[in-house]
């Protein structure tokens, strides 16, 4: 996917040693953009393989609202472990503030009702935003949301058929480990409401605000959490085609996907198929927390 592997050139190429508060210093740059035309396979990464399973699951799990870890847990999905609480629940989950995001009075707002809703009775509006940023939240949070706000909006082609994109605007970006999550994740949810509306997935835009990539520090500590050799070790590597996604007939609605969450984890995925992943080895790289 060439335009994952431009991002990791840029940040490699323009990034500077900076600082965070996971004390592993980054390589980071600021203002990264690019587009991915989903009509042309689905853009899981080929240059490493990518976990499908945790994907799927993990954003049925936001989009279930849910702040309990225990859905993941259920489909061996860890990569939230290290923030949740004592009691399993991680408050600043995304899907939390998708589903209720706070009001005055103790009143809540379901965004992602509003934004399937709009996509049936006003698809050209250009207010189909969600946002994971609740300031009271995320001002306090151990993790506030990485990717804070996301928009869909459709357009018309020349033949004056519609199609619909998706931009998110992430303000933290880990180019190795996060990113290709990210990319995937949001395309997915683009083709679940491209299911839910009738109308074909088209664009999914991202804007890498702080795109960043751990290293070890100039003295050469911290070295088991450098992700640039496997970040070039990709480079290397010549990216594949592209796999395809066939969405199951039973998923319509949002509702059906609120069904699926009780069922085993062979049951879920056979509703999300993923043709032809022909993916080079993975590679491994430390998450720092």
């Amino acid at each position: 996917m060439k335009q994952y592997l431009d991002a990791v050139r840029e940040t490699l190429e323009k990034g500077t040693r900076k600082p965070n508060r996971t004390g592993v210093d980054t390589i980071s740059t600021f203002n990264i953009n690019y587009e991915i035309d989903l009509s042309r396979g689905f853009p899981l990464l080929t240059t490493k393989e990518i976990s499908w399973k945790n994907i799927v699951i993990e954003n049925l799990w936001f989009l279930s609202g849910s702040t309990d870890i225990g859905l993941l847990k259920k489909h061996n999905c860890k990569f939230w472990d290290p923030w949740a609480d004592k009691d399993g629940k991680v408050p600043s989950a995304y899907g939390n503030f998708w589903r209720h995001f706070p009001l005055p009075d103790n009143q809540s707002n379901d965004q992602i009702k509003y934004l399937i809703e709009q996509l049936r009775d006003n698809p050209m509006s250009r207010r189909m935003v969600v946002s994971a940023w609740a300031p009271g939240n995320a001002q306090t949070s151990k993790l506030p949301p990485c990717h804070a706000l996301w928009v869909v909006n459709a357009q018309v082609d020349k033949d004056g058929a519609p199609f619909l994109c998706l931009h998110l605007t992430q303000r933290s970006c880990d180019v190795a480990l996060g990113v290709p999550y990210n990319i995937a994740g949001y395309a997915f949810l683009l083709e679940l409401l491209s299911r839910f509306s009738g109308i074909r997935a088209g664009i999914f835009a991202h804007t890498l605000i702080d795109a960043h990539i751990y290293t070890a520090k100039a003295d050469g500590t911290m070295a088991e959490y450098d992700h640039i050799p496997g970040l070039k070790q990709q480079l290397q590597r010549k990216p594949r085609a592209l796999p395809s996604l066939e969405i199951d007939a039973s998923i319509q609605t949002l509702d059906d996907i609120t069904a699926l969450l009780s069922q085993d984890t062979d049951q879920i995925m056979a509703r999300f198929q993923l043709r032809n992943y022909n993916p080079h080895p993975a590679i491994q790289f430390k998450v720092a927390v």
